[in-house]
């Protein structure tokens, strides 16, 4: 199956209906998207589809042919991605940091959907994200820092 993984193809010879971040994780060899829960309940897995925050752990890649997977191992090559692992680093929101590279995930597609977030959004956004160190408060304020500063 040819699937484009942060703007590169790569061909994986895998069913149709394995999970996306089975495919990322365990054949393409990037480990930076987390297994949380496996039911699209934690966002642990949260990657890119085409722009959209989506649950790896429950979307076959079937449904990524034609579309680009973006992982937490390009948003150092992401604008706002920068803008948001700067944010991260500055207010120091990470405790065990599990659930972190979901965290930025769907941090920065809100950005891209949403430039200046309140907290409503950020809270609404975020909410399939669970962090279990409780760093909600770091997220919001570190959201808020990432679009001030691509305002």
């Amino acid at each position: 199956m040819k699937l484009t993984i942060n703007g590169k193809e790569a061909e994986l010879n895998v069913s149709d209906d394995m999970p996306i971040l089975w495919a990322i994780r365990d054949v393409a060899g990037m480990t930076g998207t987390k297994f949380g829960c496996g039911m699209a309940q934690c966002g642990a897995c949260t990657v890119h589809l085409d722009g959209q925050a989506i649950r790896s752990c429950v979307t076959p890649v079937s449904a990524a042919v034609g579309k680009n997977i973006t992982t937490i191992e390009a948003m150092h090559e992401d604008k706002v991605g920068q803008a948001v692992q700067a944010a991260w680093q500055q207010i120091d929101v990470v405790q065990c940091g599990y659930c972190q590279s979901g965290q930025i995930m769907s941090a920065t597609s809100l950005l891209k959907q949403n430039p200046k977030p309140s907290d409503a959004d950020i809270d609404a956004a975020m909410s399939g994200n669970i962090c279990r160190c409780g760093t909600y408060q770091r997220i919001r304020t570190a959201i808020h820092e990432a679009a001030a500063k691509l305002a």
